[in-house]
């Protein structure tokens, strides 16, 4: 990777499978609510709050990258519609965002960022509102830059500009690595970046797109 001084990773589904945490998150939620403020879950199924996340965005268009902000508006419209107060949406989102941040890495994780920050400088390029800290990979990483903290999210050229704003290089010198073609692989190339695609559980990339210039299966292989 001849020129490469960053890294940045994208992180759900990238370095570990997002859909279990997230699914484990709602539901925790969804109990925690029912234990303490019944009537919010009353006619309320956890599609039916996702939903209300969704309506949420919608009315809010210029917010839609943040997840916090969404999650929380939704949470505090529900139990407001209950007659709780909506200041409990706080303790109701940090019950979602604990068990959001419980989550599995792929085996191949760990030991691939210990050789490659041997090597490189690296950094988190994220949409979702995971915290490395929680998720107990921060000291692996130089920096984490996130939709929320850029006010934009992947492929916006933005939020790569803020990424080699941070990394203080330009951008021909990061390679970004990540799962979604259009959001990490198109989004990183069209910034001025490099980027490897990472093809977890075999998946096909888009036939209308034009095949990535780097593309694997493990971090292993980019180690």
């Amino acid at each position: 990777m001849r020129g490469i001084k960053v890294l940045s990773f994208d992180l759900d589904d990238t370095l570990w499978p997002v859909a279990p945490a997230i699914i484990a998150a709602e539901q925790a939620v969804f109990e925690w609510l029912q234990a303490r403020f019944p009537r919010a879950i009353e006619n309320h199924s956890i599609d039916s709050m996702r939903a209300i996340r969704m309506k949420m965005a919608e009315a809010h268009p210029h917010r839609q990258h943040d997840m916090t902000f969404l999650r929380r508006r939704a949470l505090a419209e529900q139990l407001r519609s209950a007659g709780y107060p909506e200041e409990k949406a706080d303790e109701a989102f940090e019950v979602f965002f604990a068990a959001r941040n419980r989550v599995q890495l792929y085996s191949d994780v760990e030991p691939a960022l210990r050789r490659l920050r041997l090597r490189y400088r690296i950094f988190a390029l994220s949409n979702g509102n995971a915290d490395l800290n929680r998720c107990g990979i921060a000291d692996y990483f130089d920096g984490h830059i996130s939709a929320q903290s850029a006010g934009v999210a992947k492929p916006d050229a933005r939020i790569f500009a803020e990424l080699s704003k941070a990394a203080c290089v330009d951008a021909s010198e990061i390679m970004h690595i990540g799962d979604d073609p259009i959001a990490d692989v198109l989004g990183a190339v069209n910034a001025g970046m490099r980027a490897a695609w990472v093809r977890r559980e075999s998946r096909d990339w888009p036939a209308h797109l034009e095949s990535p210039a780097v593309t694997i299966s493990t971090l292993d292989e980019l180690a």
